[in-house]
């Protein structure tokens, strides 16, 4: 097989921050002293001095020294598969998601859009349950000549007026119902977060230290641009605050290939907190749009859709992997998860799943055997299991088999897949041990993972923080296990973050 190559370690964005000394962390069930330097986790003992004799004859003096009175000391989270732009963009659109009907979606948006003319975005709409589809006559009853534009909570489609579709050069006969489905949809999506480099690049500054908050330290970001996005936006000075894997897609595969770039090498002039991450591929759709590709029907007697034929999936990988670069290929029905499990055999290489929504019996041993890491998104259980019991009815029994998957060996990462759900490592590291959020019982809950197995899948596999570590930790008020133990998932869910540091630097801080 061709691994991914190793990822080296990155350096901070504004050069080497000075040491850290955090006096009294818990970590690992005992008090010690923790010694950030250079990066790395240089020292961990009972009463550390920076530049001690007999400390580490390169441990630099002069550390910065914060008590942390007992604040528990985790490795960094790990959100690994996110679309930082149009999270960005999601949390300053009009969300829709508590809206049940067409009509109630047009009553939310005219009721928070802004005065004027100008574009409405709304983001959120869910349709899979409505009584009627969504229609671009409805928004236009209601807004009329004023462009209006809702993107799904899947990212898989996309509702205009007309007056949208005119704006954004879509064809009458592309969406005759005002409905995008798939990469249209996408595209549209994307063009409608652009909002100039000045302004969205602000608003991914601004996001990725909201994440910091929630004691992230780094990020896949699988969106649609080329990495050049990130060097724009290291010369403003916008550096983001947590480490960017930033994932490329076909489009910009072959540009990425001529530059000699493998997945690892820093992004050429996006500063050391940015890497070239894996490139992404999708086979399928999702279960909200229903285009999830399955083997069991729909309702509708449909199966989804293929959206990257076997044959062509294989020929991107083979020339993906070949030149260094991982591949992340997104798969959520069962019949999807085979086609994407069938390409790395094929081909011999290694990589992710992402989603594996649903996933065959016969396929969960697979992901081990084939060192295929399956990377889920909690969330998407409870917000999706309404659905699932409508639309897949007759293979709901093998929907999110994320203990199943564990038991069989596989690699599991945690993420969010925003803006379809929160980016909020603590969010799906609870959706994962209590498969419910509204106090209805868990869902299928043979296959709720224990904390032990979700806390370091959210934390990119790493289990404890360990002299030599890149210095990418977390502070939080209490041990995870015992805000579960006392709380519950939802107690969990608000998991108290004290600070946050990226390669021994500081990127979030409250209460130290």
């Amino acid at each position: 097989m061709n691994p991914v190559p190793a990822r080296p370690p990155a350096e901070p964005a504004g050069g080497a921050p000075p040491p850290v000394l955090l006096r009294r962390v818990r970590r690992a069930g005992q008090v010690r002293d923790v010694l950030l330097a250079g990066g790395r986790v240089r020292a961990v003992g009972a009463d550390l001095r920076a530049g001690a004799p007999g400390l580490d004859a390169d441990a630099p003096a002069g550390a910065e020294v914060v008590d942390a009175d007992g604040a528990v000391l985790l490795p960094g989270l790990v959100d690994s598969h996110v679309h930082l732009t149009q999270w960005a963009a999601a949390r300053r659109r009009i969300d829709v998601l508590a809206a049940g009907s067409p009509s109630e979606v047009a009553d939310v948006l005219a009721r928070e859009a802004p005065a004027g003319d100008d574009l409405v975005v709304g983001h959120g709409f869910r349709d899979a349950l409505w009584s009627e589809p969504p229609h671009g006559d409805v928004l236009e009853a209601r807004f009329g000549q004023r462009p209006v534009l809702v993107v799904s909570a899947d990212l898989h489609a996309a509702w205009v007026n007309p007056a949208a579709a005119r704006r954004f050069g879509v064809p009458p006969e592309q969406a005759p119902d005002g409905l995008l489905r798939e990469a249209a949809a996408m595209q549209l999506a994307a063009a409608a977060a652009d909002v100039g480099a000045d302004v969205g690049d602000r608003w991914v500054a601004e996001a990725t230290r909201a994440a910091a908050a929630r004691g992230v330290t780094g990020v896949v970001d699988l969106e649609y641009a080329p990495l050049s996005t990130w060097a724009r936006r290291a010369a403003a000075g916008l550096h983001p605050a947590l480490r960017v894997s930033a994932g490329v897609w076909p489009d910009w595969l072959e540009e990425v290939v001529a530059a000699g770039l493998r997945t690892g090498d820093p992004v050429p002039g996006a500063g050391g907190r940015v890497r070239v991450g894996p490139v992404k591929l999708v086979v399928d759709g999702s279960l909200g749009t229903r285009t999830a590709y399955c083997r069991h029907a729909y309702p509708d007697g449909g199966h989804g859709v293929l959206r990257l034929p076997p044959g062509q999936l294989e020929a991107v990988l083979r020339r993906a992997t070949s030149h260094g670069l991982g591949a992340a290929v997104h798969a959520i029905g069962d019949a999807a998860v085979a086609v994407a499990l069938d390409g790395f055999a094929a081909v011999g290489c290694t990589g992710s799943v992402e989603h594996a929504q649903q996933v065959a019996p016969a396929d969960v041993a697979r992901f081990a055997a084939l060192d295929v890491v399956a990377s889920i998104q909690p969330r998407h259980v409870v917000d999706d299991r309404d659905v699932l019991e409508v639309h897949w009815a007759d293979g709901a029994g093998d929907a999110y088999p994320y203990a199943s998957l564990h038991a069989a060996g596989a690699r599991l990462r945690l993420g969010s897949d925003a803006p379809v759900a929160a980016l909020d490592p603590w969010d799906a590291i609870a959706s994962a041990v209590h498969r419910s959020v509204d106090g209805r019982p868990a869902w299928h809950p043979q296959q709720q993972l224990p904390l032990e197995v979700a806390l370091p899948a959210a934390c990119a596999g790493r289990t404890g923080v360990r002299v030599g570590d890149d210095a990418d930790v977390v502070l939080v008020a209490d041990e995870p296990a015992a805000v579960l133990a006392r709380g519950g998932a939802d107690a969990l869910r608000r998991t108290e973050v004290l600070a946050t540091l990226v390669g021994g630097e500081f990127t979030a801080r409250s209460g130290l």
